[in-house]
């Protein structure tokens, strides 16, 4: 097979001498059907045009009227960009604006307590239109987004609660609202705390201080040497006064406890302890907590919290009631053996004495060379050298009364030894607590009581632990055993 029907025998004329082939008679009419003329028509004599049909856009035009002739590929680089002008009909003036105009220019903002890896899920919403609209901010009037689908897509994100770093003060973690804190009249508000810590207020007055606790001094000794009697009577003033505070406070803070029953247990535990002993103390408690039980039944709703709000009253009772009564428990030993005899009293003035020098000795010590945190997260102004100060102080006191023969109970230098270590330890252990919930609190006091020192809870806030460890203490080395005999 050739391919001669294909190729004309004059190669400067396409039609001499042969007929057309197959494949140009279908281009031919193909040409005549369709478009109704030649495929590859000589368009220099004949124009064909199309009728009714749409001007060709126009195309860059590289001549060398307007950007100049293309460069050869070998040649460098000039750096020059073509320039497209456009025709001056199809000039619309709104192409010249910035297309992301119409979204918004606020950036998201983290909050405080988002997780890191999880957004909080709240989408932010604008304040509805009275007429029904949803009124977009920095929106333009012309937004395609429909105001109805803007509501479902805002409705359909589900929102999410971020786990919080801790329990807010004055809140039921069971979701029961918080109960706005009372305003009292006349009172200044208080500065906030600085960086998560309680309100700043001014250093002691060293002079009002000493003059007022040589005065609770004189009281408490005087009551204590008339009768055993007069240091219960002594005793249950102070944590009369201490749970008014502390109630006082946590109702402040937002907490509904119940304030009748906790003040009232307070007072009670340390005559109950005194005249029936430490059988009679969870009696106390128990009726105590049915009686906090019993108000809170009787509440309207569920929104008084009553499970957060029993603890917070039981946290009084426990910590400044029966911890309190233990004072009781040590001076009802003077009623033993035949009665009149000093062992209660003199072992609660030696308490008094050992809790005032080892808060005395860690005062001094650790404002001049404090320099370790003992618990920074508590209170940074307690120091591990204000602690070594205390104890210090504390077991000199106990061999200068065991040196002048103060004591008729605690006579041998090891029990006064033994029981300035166990004040040493217990009497810091209870001002830590009672800061570490001051801290949780954002308050500097529970009161104002005592000048120069606060509240009565803040003065005596040692005494409520010490007091329990030095009565197991006397239960166990029986410094007695003279006057038993």
């Amino acid at each position: 097979m050739t391919d001669d029907r294909w190729r004309p025998e004059n190669p400067d004329d396409d039609d001499a001498g042969r007929r057309p082939g197959r494949l140009e008679a279908e281009m031919d009419r193909f040409d005549d059907d369709e478009f109704g003329g030649p495929l590859f028509a000589d368009t220099s004599e004949t124009e064909v045009t199309k009728p009714d049909a749409e001007p060709e856009p126009e195309r860059l035009s590289l001549d060398e009227d307007d950007s100049g002739a293309m460069p050869h590929w070998t040649e460098s680089a000039t750096g020059d960009v073509p320039k497209i002008d456009r025709p001056a009909a199809s000039a619309d003036p709104t192409d010249d604006l910035d297309v992301w105009s119409t979204f918004t220019s606020d950036t998201p903002v983290w909050k405080e307590g988002d997780p890191v890896d999880r957004p909080s899920g709240q989408v932010p919403t604008a304040p509805a239109d009275p007429t029904g609209e949803i009124a977009w901010e920095n929106a333009p009037v012309e937004s395609s987004l429909d105001a109805d689908l803007a509501t479902e897509a805002v409705e359909a994100v589900p929102p999410s609660s971020p786990e919080p770093a801790r329990i807010t003060i004055g809140t039921d973690p069971s979701g029961m609202p918080r109960r706005p804190a009372p305003q009292r009249r006349g009172k200044p508000a208080q500065r906030p705390p600085s960086a998560g810590g309680p309100p700043l207020s001014p250093k002691r007055n060293l002079p009002v201080a000493i003059a007022t606790g040589l005065l609770l001094a004189a009281a408490f000794l005087a009551l204590t040497m008339w009768r055993p009697a007069g240091a219960i009577a002594f005793v249950t003033v102070i944590l009369g006064l201490a749970s008014i505070e502390y109630f006082s406070k946590v109702t402040e803070k937002g907490y509904r406890p119940a304030v009748a029953v906790g003040v009232a247990a307070c007072v009670v535990a340390p005559l109950v302890a005194y005249w029936v002993g430490e059988t009679g103390l969870p009696m106390m408690l128990a009726f105590a907590f049915l009686a906090g039980s019993l108000g809170f039944i009787g509440a309207e709703s569920i929104e008084v919290g009553p499970m957060p709000n029993m603890a917070i009253t039981t946290l009084g009772i426990v910590w400044i009631g029966i911890m309190g009564s233990f004072a009781a428990l040590i001076i009802r030993y003077s009623n033993f053996f035949g009665g009149d005899n000093p062992i209660g009293t003199d072992t609660i003035v030696l308490v008094a004495i050992g809790v005032v020098a080892n808060d005395v000795g860690a005062f001094f010590v650790g404002s001049a060379f404090g320099r370790t945190p003992l618990r920074s997260w508590i209170s940074p102004n307690k120091s591990v050298e204000g602690f070594l100060g205390g104890t210090i102080l504390t077991l000199v006191a106990m061999l200068l009364v065991g040196m002048r023969d103060l004591s008729d109970t605690w006579s041998a230098t090891s029990h006064l030894l033994m029981l300035g270590i166990v004040i040493s330890i217990f009497a810091p252990l209870g001002d830590l607590t009672e800061s570490m919930f001051k801290r949780n609190l954002d308050v500097k006091d529970f009161g104002s009581i005592v000048k120069g020192h606060g509240g009565i809870l803040d003065r005596f806030d040692g005494f409520l632990f010490a007091l329990p460890a030095v009565y197991y203490l006397m239960r166990v080395v029986e410094p007695w055993t003279q006057f038993a005999g």
